[in-house]
């Protein structure tokens, strides 16, 4: 057990959720003064930057279960301490939602509920949300093997990347824990399915692809 890169990860996860969850609320205030396709990616990615900043040298920084699991599958994290992860992550964002729900209300924290939109289906949400995850993932296994200088800042600019292509068409979550939160304290699980299944299914796409490219062997020299 490693109780303190659990905690880490608990107010880590805490910490990116709180500032991304209020660029939502300062996006209901703001309106067009604050344009939601902005405001939010930086928010979220800016807030996942200061949580790897200020915690990741404890605990590796994942803030996500789709990187415990991703680790866990190459073989970087013990199932044990993914669980242990996955925990600490679900709480802390709980946490974030909590007190969105405590300066705000009800309705700011279900403004924050991730789910289709712009015409997607639950199906369509599912597929696109798989494959972010999984390219997601993707930069998360090869920045932090190979080019680990830039990893914390190249992690944060992808989710930006990815809130830049998604919000509209499902709310870009590419983690469980950012959807569980909202979902259970604002009262709607309606849509959670889809952020569960695709996230854990593109972090399992995302460690197998990554797995076996990188043992392919070097082309010969010459």
């Amino acid at each position: 057990m490693n109780a303190r890169a659990y905690l880490a990860e608990l107010l880590g996860t805490f910490l990116f959720f709180t500032i991304g969850m209020s660029s939502v609320q300062a996006v209901g205030v703001l309106g067009a003064s604050a344009p939601l396709l902005v405001v939010v990616p930086l928010g979220f990615g800016l807030g996942l930057l200061a949580a790897i900043v200020t915690f990741g040298h404890i605990s590796g920084g994942h803030f996500n279960p789709a990187v415990s699991i991703a680790m866990a599958i190459d073989e970087r994290l013990s199932p044990a301490d993914a669980a242990g992860y996955i925990i600490s992550q679900i709480i802390g964002a709980i946490g974030a939602s909590a007190l969105i729900l405590a300066l705000w209300n009800q309705a700011a924290v279900r403004s924050t509920i991730t789910a289709p939109g712009s015409g997607f289906s639950d199906i369509q949400a599912l597929v696109f949300e798989t494959v972010l995850t999984a390219i997601f993932m993707l930069v998360i296994l090869t920045s932090t093997r190979q080019f680990a200088a830039l990893a914390p800042l190249a992690i944060p600019l992808t989710l930006v990347g990815i809130h830049l292509a998604a919000v509209p068409f499902t709310g870009a979550s590419v983690n469980p824990a950012r959807s569980i939160a909202p979902a259970l304290l604002g009262g709607d699980l309606s849509k959670l399915w889809i952020y569960l299944v695709a996230p854990v299914v593109g972090a399992v796409v995302a460690a197998l692809v990554y797995r076996a490219v990188d043992r392919m062997p070097a082309p010969a020299a010459g």
